[in-house]
């Protein structure tokens, strides 16, 4: 019992770590990509990051190492198309919105997760654990949250934007446990119909966002070696974004995603000197004590969902990391990165996959 007990808490850790480590490497790989070598073309740079993880889960199944279960091409569909309507509504609520009013969009994610975990799967969460989460998008608008204006166009491309990602991170969960399918091997399944459909979309997507065209821009052994990078770190990022919500929730992961915020600040001042002010450092550090309590918080709900009885635990789910009976990739966004490189605000471009802009 207590060597199943490590082996589980090895993984968490893992996965958490896996997440935290390729993200953040790929933000900055990234930076590079886009500010050193001018490659701006954000949604075409995701369907080479999901084209290269497609290939890297035919190889896995070539080789022997995973087994691609069948899974019914109408759920995967149905999935990609979600998470499409993610990243394009991302990049047009980053075109119509300020600054502003994009990351309160993204800090919105949270509750909206909980609203419709609490509709679709029946799940509840502890006063704590609200409380907790409250303190971390607190702390993250403290950070990020600078001018604010509202259009009526941006408003609902930001609706858009929100309602898509949260029910993907949501889809990811449902769709391992409902088919019995591993993280990896869901990625492998829906990675390739989500390269497919924004390879011929991307580029259109990027001019629209930067005026540039695609064609027009001349790749040199360097950046094709930094975008090789990047493809290789979105593997690692795309896998462990699986690993987190499988093994925990989309709450979880959307928590996970603002430390990993605070993670790039830091390291865009120990690296870049970038400038941070006395307000980025309150929220900061309130961020990181609201994730704190999040953890307690959690672990006290997994603790007395343990204990509850049989029938108490059919009914209700309010352990934020158990995935539920119908519960729980973006997968990659540089709104981490892209106000680092030096292009206005506005054109902060994700790549499909939730984290948070200063």
């Amino acid at each position: 019992m207590a060597s199943e007990k490590r082996q589980r808490l090895a993984g968490d850790v893992g996965s958490w770590a896996l997440n935290v480590v390729t993200s953040v490497g790929l933000i900055f790989v990234n930076k590079v990509v886009m500010s050193s070598y001018g490659f701006r073309f954000a949604t075409t740079l995701t369907a080479c990051h999901f084209g290269v993880t497609s290939l890297a889960g035919f190889a896995s199944a070539a080789l022997g190492y995973t087994t691609l279960k069948p899974i019914p091409f109408w759920d995967l569909f149905w999935f990609s198309l979600v998470a499409n309507v993610s990243i394009v509504g991302m990049n047009l609520s980053l075109l119509l919105n300020s600054v502003g009013f994009y990351q309160i969009a993204k800090l919105s994610m949270i509750p909206v997760v909980c609203v419709l975990e609490r509709v679709l799967n029946a799940k509840t969460y502890s006063r704590p654990v609200i409380l907790s989460v409250i303190m971390v998008v607190f702390g993250v608008a403290i950070v990020t949250v600078t001018d604010v204006t509202v259009n009526f166009k941006g408003f609902m491309a930001a609706v858009m934007a929100v309602l898509a990602t949260a029910l993907q991170q949501i889809f990811i969960g449902s769709l391992q446990k409902k088919h019995n399918v591993s993280s990896f091997e869901l990625l492998s399944k829906t990675a390739p119909i989500q390269a497919a459909s924004l390879l011929p979309l991307g580029p259109f997507m990027d001019f629209a966002l930067t005026g540039n065209y695609l064609l027009n821009y001349t790749l040199s052994t360097a950046a094709f070696l930094f975008i090789s990078l990047s493809c290789l770190l979105a593997v690692g990022c795309n896998v462990s974004q699986y690993l987190v919500i499988g093994r925990f929730s989309a709450v979880t992961f959307q928590v996970l995603g603002h430390i990993k915020t605070v993670c790039v600040l830091a390291m865009g001042w120990l690296f870049f000197h970038d400038i941070i002010t006395s307000k980025n450092i309150l929220g900061m550090v309130i961020t990181v004590i609201g994730m704190v309590f999040y953890g307690r918080a959690a672990e006290a709900e997994k603790k007395a969902a343990a204990a509850a009885p049989a029938y108490i635990k059919s009914n209700t789910s309010s352990d934020p990391f158990t995935v539920g009976d119908e519960e729980d990739v973006s997968l990659l966004k540089a709104s981490d990165f892209q106000e680092h490189i030096g292009a206005p605000p506005v054109k902060d471009i994700e790549l499909g996959f939730e984290t948070s802009k200063r």
